[in-house]
């Protein structure tokens, strides 16, 4: 069959644009196996309209991806589509996901794939090219004959050994030269920056955090991970890696046996980073100085908040402020470089705790501090709770986009004007300082971006992200 997979364009600045999308890579390798002709449309580095790509590759399933920011331009996409062609749309991704009667009542959609894909994409697949429009798939929406829309029960996850046996991702059908490498901001690349996923899942929930799997952690094993970090390197030349996991060191030993395995084939030689947060509880410095020896430089924690009551209360992290403390130490003892990404507005904050997290980043004083506005996404637990004791304030679903500096939600106490004004003041004092300064003008990353870190401080400090 002839399968065209569509990243709608996002609201992300260019600045902002990482990686092609992965979970596209791996839709489209196993349409490939299976002898799909399989076209890419990536609408944040594409040229050509998609109508025009519609009309020439006359698709026969067309498969759109979508977070909530996207949501929209995958509605609007659909819509296109159906109206050049008669092929099944089929829409995927956390926002479907977590909302599948909102796609699946849209007359352009024809199916919505809730929580993981590809499995149940290769289903679909089978029943288009029978002709057989018979919903019995796990883990799908739809409307019915009659128009009622129908959910199927959700699919089993993955298991690992299917995971192990998935081909590489498609990144041969991806223009990679049009991406940017993986932190922008940072670094300067020569050659593809590409990433991999060697796990999936997270056992822990975090009250921001929008996940479209269950709650079980699967790590690949060592040799699959290692084969497909070989094949990065020597087939596909990759400049560097990025590690996209949302929890790669839940297993301490699997991170150890991956990173003796880099080191005994050379593979360390070419950098890799972390560009999810890992667990700041359960990083030690023999954990980060192996991944050290194996070529990382870089690794990111997910700090959110200073204030030991909102972590526990409001965010559910199972962290403590001396686990953070002793992670970061860990890190810089072992000559890595390190990223914390903060959360300032959150559900039942005030200005004091808002302050204690910016007091933290400072004392932290990572590489970057990557400060976001709480943005209760759906299918989180603050998005319950806001909707229940507190008021949205984004209009549309594209309003979501948590680095504009525009609160998106108020709670009693918590005004929208408080949290924007302390989001710019966490920038403020944590980028201003006089040690600061001195440190990120001795770094050449620092005049090689100069023009975007340029704009980029621009939108933050003086705009507000706008």
């Amino acid at each position: 069959m002839r399968v065209l997979l569509v990243n709608p364009k996002s609201r992300l600045p260019i600045d902002t644009r990482i990686s092609p999308p992965l979970g596209l890579a791996y839709l489209a390798a196993v349409s490939e196996r299976r002898g799909d002709q399989v076209r890419i449309y990536d609408g944040d580095v594409e040229e050509t309209p998609l109508g025009t790509v519609v009309q020439e590759f006359s698709p026969q399933v067309v498969g759109i991806t979508a977070n909530t920011t996207q949501i929209t331009a995958a509605w609007r996409d659909a819509g296109l589509v159906k109206s050049l062609c008669s092929a099944p749309v089929v829409l995927g991704g956390p926002h479907p996901t977590s909302l599948p009667e909102e796609s699946a009542a849209k007359p352009f959609v024809d199916v919505v794939v809730r929580s993981e894909g590809e499995a149940t994409w290769l289903e679909l697949l089978s029943r288009f090219e029978g002709g057989d429009r018979a919903w019995d798939i796990a883990g799908i929406t739809y409307r019915n004959g009659e128009g009622a829309i129908v959910s199927t029960p959700d699919r089993v996850p993955i298991p690992v050994q299917e995971l192990d046996a998935m081909p590489f991702p498609a990144w041969h059908l991806f223009r990679l030269e049009r991406y940017t490498n993986l932190q922008p901001t940072v670094d300067r690349v020569d050659g593809p920056s590409l990433p991999i996923l060697t796990s999936r899942g997270c056992p822990y929930r975090c009250s921001y955090c929008s996940q479209i799997g269950p709650r079980r952690w699967r790590g690949r094993s060592v040799d699959s991970v290692v084969a497909e970090w070989r094949w990065l390197v020597r087939e596909r030349g990759a400049a560097e890696i990025g590690v996209l996991d949302d929890s790669f060191n839940i297993n301490r030993q699997r991170v150890l046996d991956i990173c003796r395995r880099l080191v005994e084939e050379g593979l360390n030689r070419v950098p890799w980073i972390m560009i999810n947060g890992i667990r700041a509880n359960i990083a030690d410095e023999e954990v980060l100085g192996a991944m050290k020896r194996a070529g990382c430089i870089r690794v990111a924690f997910g700090v959110e908040s200073g204030n030991q009551a909102i972590l526990d209360s409001v965010v559910d992290k199972h962290l403590t402020l001396d686990q953070v403390r002793a992670a970061f130490r860990a890190a810089r003892a072992v000559g890595l470089e390190t990223i914390g990404f903060f959360i300032v507005g959150l559900p039942g904050e005030t200005e004091a705790t808002m302050d204690d997290t910016i007091r933290f980043a400072c004392e932290l004083d990572p590489l970057v501090a990557n400060f976001s506005i709480a943005t209760p996404f759906p299918g989180t637990a603050m998005y319950e709770t806001v909707k229940a004791q507190g008021r949205i304030l984004a209009e549309t679903w594209d309003d979501f986009v948590f680095f504009e500096g525009k609160a998106r939600f108020e709670m009693p106490g918590l005004p929208a004007e408080l949290v924007e004004r302390k989001w710019k003041e966490a920038y403020r004092r944590f980028y201003l300082r006089p040690g600061r300064i001195a440190r990120t003008l001795l770094r050449r990353e620092t005049w090689l971006r100069l023009p975007r870190t340029a704009r980029m401080a621009w939108r933050t400090v003086v705009s507000g992200g706008g």
